[in-house]
């Protein structure tokens, strides 16, 4: 059976959440050989980011009214006629206007609570988690329209080890340490804040081996996140590695991967990564962590916005090995079986084709 052309769309100026999902989903695209275009943001952080081979096109996107941009993102659809337009935030949302019937079909995809005025016009909606979906439909958007599909976790790819000592010796980390690796922006839904004060709650060791908690990340809070580290005493055991655009070498470093996020986080993909690279996982119970991870059997599971639970939760599967070793056995389960790249990927292709029929 043939695949529908899609044309995917994104007007992110700078990288979030959302535009590494554009990547990852991108590449995956062009590994099942779909017939898709991709359409960016000229001098957006993705410009120069490896895409895949799929056919890049250039719009100006400049503002979310721009008649010239929507004029631009009209005449783009023309000339690819794609089946399906999925679009992924509310500028690339915006400037899309199809017509109801006798065009391509217009895919709204949804990472997060966003207010919704600027999506309704869409024809079809994907959200990333089913409390995302099951809200859209509570305000107001068809439920038959509505689809549900999960992020999927990259496989992981270990790097040689020459390179993980190498960057353990740039960061000055004892060879004894545990590591503690926290990745996301350095932003307040992240709750690093919590990570550091927990960090300072915890003993100079655990299990007779120091600490040293790996933040890789950048964003607004780092100044902030540093003063707080150096206020609690913590500088001398965090180590700040800045934005990466490949984490695979600080994933493969972890013994642990720690998660604060605040509940307004949607899903949360380090969980999936944590699982990927069969990691153990303490995370906080955000709104996405409630409906995937399950506590004690692949995830240490504590509150959001405590600092002395997390300490605990931290503490208490280090100091378990017996745990550890269970929750990496059951992530990786979860992942193979619900949130691997061909399962979600089938997914996308099987609603591309029930749509463009």
């Amino acid at each position: 059976m043939s695949q529908p052309t899609t044309l995917q769309m994104v007007a992110s100026k700078s990288l979030g959440g959302a535009e590494r999902w554009f990547i990852r989903f991108s590449v995956a695209l062009a590994e099942r050989q779909a017939p898709a275009h991709l359409a960016i943001r000229a001098g957006s952080a993705l410009e120069g980011l490896d895409l895949g081979p799929l056919p890049v096109h250039r719009l100006p996107y400049r503002t979310t009214w721009d008649p010239w941009s929507r004029h631009a993102t009209g005449r783009l659809i023309e000339r690819i006629r794609p089946d399906i337009v999925q679009t992924y935030m509310g500028r690339a949302t915006r400037l899309t206007h199809l017509p109801e019937r006798g065009g391509p079909i217009h895919l709204a995809r949804l990472g997060g609570y966003y207010a919704l005025g600027p999506y309704r016009h869409a024809h079809g909606w994907i959200g990333n988690t089913l409390g995302l979906c099951d809200w859209m439909v509570r305000n107001g958007l068809p439920a038959e329209r509505v689809h549900h599909i999960y992020n999927f976790a990259d496989p992981a790819r270990p790097v040689a080890p020459a390179l993980v000592d190498e960057l353990r010796a740039q960061h000055a980390i004892p060879e004894d340490a545990w590591v503690l690796v926290s990745l996301g922006r350095l932003v307040p839904v992240k709750g690093q804040r919590y990570l550091i004060d927990a960090l300072s709650r915890l003993p100079r060791t655990v299990a007779e081996r120091p600490l040293r908690l790996l933040m890789v990340g950048d964003g607004p809070l780092g100044a902030e996140l540093r003063a707080q580290a150096e206020r609690l005493g913590q500088e001398d055991r965090i180590c700040w590695a800045g934005w990466q655009r490949d984490p695979a070498p600080y994933l493969q470093m972890a013994d642990l991967v720690v998660f604060p996020s605040l509940d307004a986080e949607t899903l949360g993909n380090v969980i999936l990564e944590a699982w990927a690279w069969g990691k153990p996982l303490v995370t906080a119970s955000f709104r996405g962590a409630r409906e995937i991870a399950r506590h004690g059997e692949d995830a240490w599971c504590v509150p959001c916005e405590d600092a002395g639970a997390l300490a605990e939760g931290i503490r208490q599967t280090l100091s378990d090995s017996a745990l550890m070793t269970a929750m990496v056995a059951r992530g990786r389960d979860r992942v193979e079986r619900q949130f691997g790249r061909r399962a979600i990927m089938d997914r996308y292709l099987e609603l591309y084709r029930a749509l463009a029929r």
